[in-house]
């Protein structure tokens, strides 16, 4: 089926994209044809998103302000960085599936197709759950920019654009980044989470609070700061915390750059590491 598909589309890029677009179909269609799980995994996936923002509630609930913010403030940072995240984690996240397919011996079978090897991945599955998490995330923004007093102007439209579209960028990386890792773990991944699924946790906090080396980790090399923090500061024209100025907020394409840069230079890397599973 895959190779017709390839065929017939005379290979254009609407044709090499083909199976790949094929494939992510039959997999939504087979997700949404037991309807009581697919209503039920939806459902838990958006509960667990309402938790998350009810622990950044509590956390603002005794306190007027936090790093500067206040909860109407940070709620747009939640809402940026969660909704990112959401939608990177809904075209990459199941790169974390990488490890299985090593010990399984699967991913030989990849190596086998002519195709990328990472789009492979990306294509194999996809979890229509996430969506429901992107949704209270987009909520949160929508709330958070009705709420919050901004003084509009074309250049912060702009800049909300390019926050989220770079935003997505930069956690889509770090699926990428943690994947290659895994090439030389094997049964890393929990390392791996821990600044995947971590940083995601840190763009949703008001960065000012970050001590020294935290700031180090997921405020430049892994610019986690950069997806929702700086540019929320930017469009609220607060001041930003030592070592992380509220300009930096237009600088979130050039982290989305870094970030791309160095998973592909770690995907590269342990692709040509990969020597087999014996599968």
């Amino acid at each position: 089926m895959v190779d017709l598909l390839t065929r017939e589309a005379g290979g254009t890029t609407r044709g090499r994209l083909a199976p790949y677009t094929a494939v992510l179909a039959s997999r939504m269609r087979a997700q949404r044809s037991y309807r009581a799980n697919f209503r039920i995994d939806l459902g838990s996936s958006i509960l667990i998103g309402f938790i998350e923002l009810a622990e950044v509630w509590v956390l603002f609930h005794n306190v007027h302000s936090l790093g500067g913010v206040t909860f109407i403030q940070v709620l747009l940072v939640f809402g940026i960085a969660d909704f990112c995240f959401s939608l990177a984690d809904l075209a990459f996240g199941h790169c974390d599936n990488l490890p299985t397919y090593l010990r399984a011996g699967t991913l030989d079978v990849f190596y086998l197709r002519p195709q990328p090897l990472l789009l492979q991945l990306i294509a194999s599955d996809i979890s229509l759950k996430r969506l429901t998490r992107a949704a209270v995330g987009l909520t949160c923004i929508v709330i958070a920019l009705i709420a919050n007093d901004i003084d509009w102007s074309v250049a912060k439209v702009g800049l909300l654009a390019l926050s989220v579209v770079s935003g997505i960028g930069v956690c889509s990386a770090m699926f990428v980044w943690a994947a290659g890792l895994q090439f030389f773990l094997i049964n890393g991944a929990e390392m791996t989470n821990a600044f995947v699924y971590g940083g995601r946790y840190a763009a949703t906090q008001p960065a000012a609070v970050w001590t020294r080396p935290l700031k180090v980790v997921f405020g430049f090399f892994f610019p986690m700061a950069f997806i929702a923090y700086l540019p929320v500061l930017q469009l609220l024209d607060l001041p930003g915390p030592e070592w992380l100025p509220s300009w930096l907020g237009w600088c979130t394409p050039v982290a989305a750059i870094w970030s791309w840069a160095m998973a592909l230079i770690f995907w590269r890397w342990g692709v040509r590491h990969y020597r087999g599973g014996g599968g």
